[in-house]
């Protein structure tokens, strides 16, 4: 099971189902999720409370998300360079999904940080999928808890890509 963290401005649309104490079994844990408005679109941004790698996605049927959401992450996921078998362990994984608030203020300051940076990734004239999916690489990219020890930094993809493989190795399942 997965627990996707909601901020009050998303959780209004969605249902809880999560208690506090709750806990995800995949390896980049928990889903944080905000909506922002970046050029009169709305968007939503996932990120991943134990790697920080963010996901963007047009906000259509927020309240459709938890069924969405393993769908999404997978998409995400291929375009890292991990196995398909990988990916499936972790997409069965995020199969279950329970909605709760969010916790971790260390996560919801990351994340509203990103949400700050998305419109200077983004093209001024309007932006689509693709440019998401750029932007997306620009976050992966960034160095998170720079404050402290070069040791702590983490660089999402690099740690993402890390807690995959040495969750599921040889894409191991769960049963």
């Amino acid at each position: 099971m997965v627990v996707l963290r909601a901020t009050h401005k998303v959780l209004k649309s969605l249902p809880t189902s999560a208690r506090d104490s709750d806990v995800s079994d995949t390896a980049l844990g928990d889903w944080y999720v905000d909506r922002l408005v970046v050029d009169r679109q709305p968007l939503l941004l996932l990120v991943s409370s134990k790697s920080l790698l963010s996901i963007l996605a047009p906000a259509r049927d927020v309240k459709t998300l938890p069924e969405r959401l393993a769908g999404i992450v997978g998409d995400r996921l291929r375009r890292l360079d991990v196995s398909e078998s990988v990916i499936a362990s972790e997409v069965e994984a995020t199969g279950a999904v329970g909605v709760g608030r969010t916790l971790d203020r260390s996560v919801t300051g990351q994340l509203v940080d990103f949400a700050k940076s998305i419109p200077y990734y983004l093209p001024v004239e309007g932006w689509d999928a693709t440019t998401l999916r750029a932007a997306e690489e620009r976050l992966a990219e960034t160095p998170c808890r720079s404050s402290r020890r070069f040791s702590e930094v983490i660089f999402p993809r690099d740690t993402a890509i890390r807690l995959l493989q040495s969750t599921w190795p040889a894409g191991t399942t769960r049963h």
